[in-house]
């Protein structure tokens, strides 16, 4: 129906936010999407939209036709889901986005096994170094850490995971011994600079109760931007590098990295699965997302404190 692909469209160009991305996005030229725009806008009889190459902005009757378009699109979508998961297979498509390294490393070969297991999943997978809008880039799925400030979205959490102070056994033999965070100021760190985050100041909760936290401002020889650098350099023993549970652990096992001020502990950094929430979610969604609950408890050993776990 010429409605149902007229609603379709606004959607596009409403989270598009300008002609010129919503002419990208579908593949069509500047002239077409400006010429269909006024075609929806003299079949409904109003404006809903004003606009420049550059920027759109929605009219009263505009921001109607996005929010009851939605709600209509999302009805269709849940009846043909609905009616899909009578069939054996899950199919359909399933776009994710996740961070670089924990994307590359953990969530890349979930997302081809599930693949195989179910052919008829058409899936994409993004990797960034930021999150990116779950709506607003038509994603299925976010691996995000910690909860989403979010309440429209639904988290399930896939890993504990929390932050591991740790450096290797020739640069532990050389430097005078921790007894406090403090004590970092005057070690050489490897820092990570990632986002907006303050990357300079690490932070840290002593165990016991009453629970201590302590933040030091530390510095380095050198940085990066990706976390797999940051352990390189400290398997050369450049630095002290404060990284996840779930990248370090292999080389705390081997010995490769020993871990320092064991009794205290980096923040919970918590990887979570989130999606949209809905009446219903698709079966393809929240088949995937317990299949990266059960598998990741395969993947990466359980913290080894049980406190960091609760």
């Amino acid at each position: 129906m010429a409605q149902l692909d007229d609603l379709t469209f606004f959607q596009h160009l409403a989270h598009a936010g300008s002609l010129t991305a919503t002419a990208r996005a579908l593949g069509l030229s500047l002239s077409a999407v400006s010429k269909r725009l006024k075609q929806l806008e003299g079949r409904l009889g109003v404006e809903l939209a004003s606009r420049t190459t550059r920027r759109l902005t929605l009219t009263p009757e505009g921001e109607r036709y996005l929010a009851r378009g939605a709600a209509i699109l999302e009805e269709l979508l849940e009846l043909e889901e609905t009616l899909g998961e009578h069939q054996a297979e899950l199919s359909g498509p399933l776009r994710i986005n996740s961070t670089f390294g924990f994307g590359r490393r953990h969530v890349a070969p979930l997302l081809s096994a599930f693949c195989r297991d179910h052919p008829g999943i058409v899936g994409g997978l993004e990797l960034s170094s930021f999150p990116l809008s779950l709506g607003d880039q038509a994603f299925d799925i976010g691996i995000r850490v910690g909860e989403p400030p979010d309440s429209r979205l639904v988290a399930r959490r896939i890993l504990a995971n929390r932050r591991v102070l740790c450096a290797s056994p020739a640069l532990v033999a050389r430097l005078p011994r921790l007894s406090t965070p403090t004590d970092l100021a005057g070690r050489p760190c490897l820092l990570l600079r990632e986002n907006d985050s303050d990357f300079a100041v690490w932070r840290f909760q002593r165990r016991g109760r009453p629970a201590q936290e302590q933040a030091v401002k530390v510095a380095g020889p050198l940085a990066s931007n990706d976390g797999e650098v940051i352990v390189g350099l400290a398997l050369d023993g450049h630095g002290i590098a404060l990284r996840s549970w779930w990248d370090v652990h292999p080389h705390l096992a081997s010995g490769a990295l020993v871990e320092l001020l064991p009794e205290w502990r980096g923040v919970r950094a918590d990887f979570h699965a989130v999606y949209q929430q809905r009446r219903h979610v698709p079966a393809r969604i929240r088949a995937f997302v317990a299949y990266l609950e059960q598998e990741m408890a395969n993947r990466v050993p359980r913290l080894p404190d049980a406190a960091a776990t609760a």
